[in-house]
């Protein structure tokens, strides 16, 4: 079984580490990975008896919302194949990487729940990444020398650093009087026991979509409730589109679908049902909506336990950590977060936020800068980045604008960066959070990050830092996104002469 060591012991018994991941999701396993990889001495433990975190259970209907292409123009296992695979997670190894690709059966161009949990488990058992399974995370403590102390099942495990990968897992409701009635998400029947009924859902994110999708074929009609409008210019430059757009043009069509933008005042149980009072926002006026069956797809929060005690700040009326641009707590140093929870930190936001670090294709990445960053701190192998010869800098920074996963995954987010100072000449400076490269003092260097305007525009942006200050500029588009042709060539390089 993935996560025993040699002898057929568990691994990593209670005791002093470097870091302690805690959590064997995708972002536990990615970040483990990483560390290991890098040489910082850490353990990973996960209350699971195996590999998968969420995806053992989630999401209710049994079909992911992103996508990955089995056949790419891009062979298997290579960084370029990283842009048709948004599920598997990203090894240095092509052996270990696309694995959720090969448990396709390729009906849907999104693998199920079950496909998604194989593959996941088969990148445990190859990396292999260990991780002590059946160890729950109990409570966590500040030692006198800084260091942090968490107490398990096992026993209790102290270290300098601690990755918290439990995801945003915890059901969440809002404030609304009444919505603890109705059932949560998690709490959703299969499609068939809404056959010929009014099923009205409060929520229009992720989980809500995915329930309007799903009972489409069953519900005589779904009604979708929430404050906000859909933004489809963004969403139809994301990788959940389909599920969005089905309901959506649905309601269009008049199929039965109803999508409310409306601020809901409370919820009742009724004899029949259930009744809401709404008030509508895009279009003024009261509402009220009844329903045989009422779900609450209001989100989750981050299990976080005792760590606010710790100093952990919290944002989202309390759901997610806030967290610094290298998703450490703000107020409990040393305390990290990994996996979709990373979605916390919202980054520069120059433009439009659309970064993806709340999906796999987004925080696999996340997991391989926190990992570096770690190593440096924590005496493990940093890096070692090539030099670039001068006229190698602008094609280099085009190139990743065109072709690197990373940034087009975490667009605005994450940028690739150049040190322009220093002996030996400009040297490869690895991919970073593009806020900390923008906010933090550094030696003169260059950022590209991948843009999107709010208007839809794809376009790279330029960051570049010289005796202290740092300068944003933006180059233009393309039709093609193509961004390493000679009109870029020359305007990058006229920035950096």
């Amino acid at each position: 079984m993935a996560g025993l060591a040699g002898n057929g012991e568990r691994p990593f018994p209670p005791g002093d580490y470097d870091a302690v991941v805690v959590g064997s999701g995708p972002g536990g396993l990615q970040t483990a990975y990483f560390l290991e990889r890098l040489g910082v001495r850490a353990a990973c433990v996960s209350r699971d008896d195996g590999p998968g975190g969420m995806f053992r259970a989630l999401p209710i209907f049994q079909r992911l919302l992103s996508w990955t292409k089995p056949d790419a123009p891009a062979e298997r296992g290579t960084r370029e194949y990283e842009w048709y695979d948004h599920n598997s997670l990203v090894a240095a190894e092509p052996s270990h990487a696309a694995l959720v690709a090969a448990e396709m059966d390729r009906a849907y161009a999104v693998p199920s729940r079950p496909e998604m949990e194989r593959g996941l488990a088969a990148f445990a058992e190859r990396a292999p990444v260990r991780v002590r399974y059946g160890c729950t995370w109990e409570s966590t403590r500040r030692l006198d020398d800084g260091r942090l102390a968490l107490a398990t099942s096992d026993g209790e495990y102290r270290c300098r650093a601690a990755v918290f990968a439990l995801g945003v897992t915890e059901p969440w409701r809002s404030p609304i009087p009444g919505i603890e009635h109705a059932p949560h998400y998690v709490e959703t029947r299969p499609p068939r026991e809404y056959a010929g009924a009014t099923v009205l859902v409060v929520g229009k994110r992720n989980s809500g979509f995915e329930i309007a999708d799903g009972l489409l074929p069953w519900a005589r009609r779904v009604l979708l409730v929430s404050p906000r409008p859909v933004d489809t210019s963004v969403l139809a430059l994301t990788s959940v589109r389909v599920r969005y757009m089905q309901p959506l043009e649905d309601s269009a069509a008049g199929g039965g679908t109803v999508v409310l933008d409306a601020a809901v005042d409370r919820v009742e149980r009724t004899a029949e049902g259930w009744r809401v009072h709404a008030r509508g926002t895009t279009h003024p006026g009261d509402h009220l909506l009844e329903a045989d069956h009422a779900i609450a797809a209001t989100g989750f929060a981050a299990p976080l336990r005792d760590l606010p005690g710790l100093g952990v700040a919290t944002v989202a009326q309390g759901r997610m950590p806030a967290l610094t641009p290298y998703w450490e707590s703000i107020g409990a140093p040393g305390v990290f977060f990994a996996g979709n929870v990373t979605q916390a930190a919202t980054g520069l936001r120059r433009h439009a936020n659309v970064g993806s670090s709340a999906a796999v294709h987004g925080f696999r990445y996340n997991a391989r800068v926190l990992a570096e960053r770690l190593a440096a701190t924590l005496g493990g192998t940093v890096p070692e980045r090539r030099r670039l010869a001068a006229d190698e800098v602008v094609p280099f920074l085009l190139g990743e604008a065109t072709r690197a996963p990373e940034l087009w995954a975490q667009k605005g987010y994450l940028a690739r960066v150049v040190l322009l100072a220093g002996d030996g000449g400009p040297r490869d400076g690895g991919v970073v959070p593009l806020a900390h490269f923008v906010d933090e003092p550094g030696p003169d260097a260059v950022a590209v990050a991948v843009e999107l305007s709010g208007g839809g525009e794809i376009f790279p942006g330029v960051y570049l830092r010289r005796g202290g200050r740092v300068d944003a500029h933006d180059l233009p588009g393309d039709a093609l996104n193509r961004f390493d042709g000679d009109e870029h060539r020359r305007a990058l390089a006229a920035l950096l002469a």
